[in-house]
């Protein structure tokens, strides 16, 4: 009985604290006048400045960030390997040989648009920022998890 009472009281705490976010008005108006199609709108605050929304347009879910004054961030969503540019395909056949594409979206944000590509090849797991033209912005090595079960990233960030 101990434990039911601490499940419905944890439940309880997330749903009220779910209600308690208040979405700026200016962050509800900007991102309904960038995405007036969006649907099932999900809204969770990511720190003091910003607010994220997850949603549904044109059948792809989507997320974006806005500041608290409205001014939109960024969006990303999930795209298939057949949808990255060939700039992009080309850049990572030749500088990653042997990897497989495991996971690829769109980033866009008011000064650019690149795609994120996770990339495997044996125990390496690499995500890579490549801008529309091949050009590599980012890359991240990420180690397989430890003993304990936790993850172990290695901060091998490159940018060009």
């Amino acid at each position: 009985m101990k434990k039911l009472s601490v499940l419905v009281m944890l439940i309880l705490t997330a749903t009220l604290q779910s209600f308690a976010q208040d979405v700026p008005s200016k962050v509800k108006d900007a991102f309904n006048k960038k995405f007036p199609q969006a649907k099932s709108v999900h809204w969770d605050n990511e720190n003091a400045t910003e607010w994220e929304a997850e949603f549904k347009m044109n059948g792809k879910e989507y997320s974006a960030n806005f500041g608290t004054d409205g001014t939109w961030k960024e969006t990303e969503h999930d795209i298939s390997v057949k949808e990255l540019p060939i700039a992009v395909k080309n850049t990572l056949s030749k500088t990653f040989k042997g990897y497989n594409i495991e996971d690829a979206e769109i980033t866009e944000t008011p000064t650019y648009k690149a795609y994120e590509v996770e990339i495997e090849k044996g125990e390496t797991t690499m995500e890579v920022v490549i801008d529309e033209h091949g050009k590599i912005l980012k890359k991240k090595v990420e180690k397989e998890e430890d003993d304990e079960g936790e993850e172990e990233d290695d901060d091998d960030e490159k940018e060009d």
